[in-house]
C-alpha cells in the first residue's frame, strides 16, 4: 500500500489516545493518532515520524501520524494498515486463487476481518497489527484485550463448524526475526492463542518493508506460542 502527502516531523507528546503534538519545519502541530495503543516505547519525545496530511479541508486535525523511527528502525503504527496490506497480500497467491475476498463479513455472532474462498476453500481470516518489539523479537497485544480473546474464541467455533481459520499477525516493521503472544501483558491472550493453534486455526506472523510512505508484506516469520 502507498501513502500520498507525507511529511517527516519530530514527534513533541501525546495528550490523549487520539491526538499528538509534533513539530513541523519548527511550527507546531496537532496530529491525528491512527493508533489507540499505548505504543509508549515509540512515542518518545524528540523522536522522528512522518504523518500524512488530510485531504478533508473540515477535519480538526490537517495530519495523521503513519511512522515512528526507533532507533534507526522505521515503525508503522497505521491500526487501518494491516488490514489493507493483507488485503493486496491475499490477492499475491499464498490462498490459491480467490474466487472471493471479502472484509468485515459477518458469520453468526462475530464479524471477521476477512472470508476468503476459492474452488475448494472457505476461510476466515482476522489480522492484527503489531508495533511492540523488544531485539527482534515482536510481541502481542501491548495492552490486555478482551476483544481479541474473543475473537480467538470465534475463530475455533469457525472450525468447529468445518471453515479454515486464520490469525495473521502483520509485524508492522522490518527487522522482526520472531513473534510471541504477550504474555507478560495478557496472559488469557497467549493461553487462547496457545489453545486456538492446537485446535485447528493457523496462526502466522508477517513482516513488513517500511518505507515512510509505503507499506509492503515481505515474509512469514517464527512463531513461538509457547513458553
Amino acid at each position: 500500500m502507498k501513502y500520498d502527502n507525507i511529511f517527516p516531523g519530530e514527534f513533541i507528546s501525546r495528550p490523549n489516545r487520539f491526538i499528538a503534538n509534533i513539530s513541523i519545519n519548527g511550527q507546531p502541530e496537532v496530529c491525528h493518532v491512527k493508533n489507540t495503543g499505548r505504543c509508549r516505547e515509540l512515542l518518545i519525545p524528540g523522536s522522528s515520524v512522518f504523518v500524512q496530511r488530510s485531504k478533508r479541508q473540515e477535519r480538526k486535525t490537517k495530519y495523521d501520524l503513519i511512522s515512528v523511527y526507533k532507533g534507526n528502525m522505521l515503525i508503522n503504527m497505521d491500526s487501518q494498515a494491516p488490514n489493507k496490506v493483507f488485503g493486496e497480500w491475499a490477492n499475491g497467491g499464498y490462498f490459491g486463487t480467490p474466487t472471493l475476498i471479502r472484509p468485515e463479513y459477518r458469520y453468526k455472532n462475530s464479524r471477521f476481518d476477512f472470508y476468503i474462498e476459492t474452488s475448494n476453500r472457505k476461510i476466515f481470516v482476522e489480522v492484527k497489527g503489531v508495533t511492540l518489539e523488544e531485539n527482534g523479537v515482536v510481541l502481542f497485544p501491548d495492552a490486555p484485550t478482551e476483544r481479541g480473546v474473543k475473537h480467538i474464541r470465534e475463530l475455533c467455533d469457525a472450525v468447529n463448524d468445518g471453515y479454515e481459520a486464520y490469525i495473521f499477525f502483520i509485524a508492522q516493521m522490518g527487522r522482526a526475526k520472531l513473534f510471541r503472544p504477550n504474555r507478560r501483558t495478557h496472559p488469557e491472550f497467549a493461553e487462547a492463542l496457545l489453545s486456538a493453534s492446537k485446535n485447528g486455526v493457523n496462526v502466522a506472523c508477517l513482516n513488513c518493508r517500511v518505507t515512510p510512505d509505503t507499506l509492503e508484506i515481505m515474509d512469514h516469520i517464527k512463531t513461538e506460542l509457547e513458553e
